[in-house]
């Protein structure tokens, strides 16, 4: 595993008023989550650690994490359990996974679960330093006060409030549903290919698989089609386009 190089000059991602960025390191392996833990501590992060779902569950409510770093692969209560009890209490708080490397089924089922980024095993420090960057850029950035409301046909989203609406009805997203649908609705009736989307709402190119995409364009469906006439249209061969609903279809 590669150690992370020296942190001056990087740009921090914002953070609240009362401190630093907190992240919480959720492992078993008592080794890698020193290192995680000693890594984000270099970037000026607050950091606290649990080694099961449990301790992960009572630390998140009393540390009240900005971010969480997640092992799938927990004794007892699993990673993907947690996660679920973390988006109960948080349901924007942004959790990335860690599942090994072979362990494709980990990988999607972390991401499936409503998990916001997945990191195989071995992995750089630095690597999960930019994707944890990304997160809280992403969940925390806050919106242009100019057009901070988007809306196309009965689709509403208000950027500063990170609220969105269909038919006076709210939506609940999590912090990556709702760059992707944001991206969307700032090009309406225009087709996004997977790479753009992949550049525009996770800011690299996620280990090449840009499967990440339809899972991602699946859980918006879910959300904002189900029950209603759809919005979000795939050009196959080409990518996807949000459009307002045609009655009756």
């Amino acid at each position: 595993m590669t150690t992370t190089a020296s942190p001056e000059g990087r740009t921090r991602p914002p953070h609240d008023d009362t401190g630093a960025v907190r992240v919480l390191v959720v492992g078993d392996e008592a080794p890698l989550a020193g290192l995680l833990s000693l890594a984000l501590r270099s970037e000026g992060w607050e950091v606290r650690s649990a080694a099961d779902g449990d301790e992960a569950v009572r630390r998140a409510r009393d540390f009240r994490p900005d971010a969480v770093v997640l092992d799938v692969g927990l004794p007892g209560m699993d990673g993907l359990a947690v996660l679920g009890r973390l988006r109960h209490d948080r349901p924007d708080v942004p959790v990335l996974f860690l599942a090994a490397r072979d362990a494709d089924g980990d990988r999607i089922a972390g991401l499936t679960a409503g998990g916001d980024d997945c990191v195989a095993k071995p992995f750089g420090l630095e690597e999960v330093v930019a994707r944890l960057r990304g997160l809280l850029r992403r969940s925390r950035t806050p919106a242009p006060c100019a057009g901070s409301v988007l809306t196309v046909g009965d689709l509403v989203l208000d950027e500063d409030s990170r609220e969105v609406f269909r038919g006076g009805e709210e939506i609940r997203l999590t912090a990556t549903e709702f760059e992707l649908l944001r991206f969307l609705m700032r090009n309406p009736r225009r087709v996004l290919s997977k790479p753009q989307i992949l550049d525009r709402v996770w800011s690299y190119d996620f280990g090449g698989q840009v499967n990440v995409v339809e899972l991602y364009i699946s859980y918006l469906r879910r959300k904002v089609d189900a029950g209603r006439p759809p919005m979000i249209h795939t050009r196959r061969g080409a990518g996807y386009l949000l459009k307002p609903a045609t009655a009756g279809k």
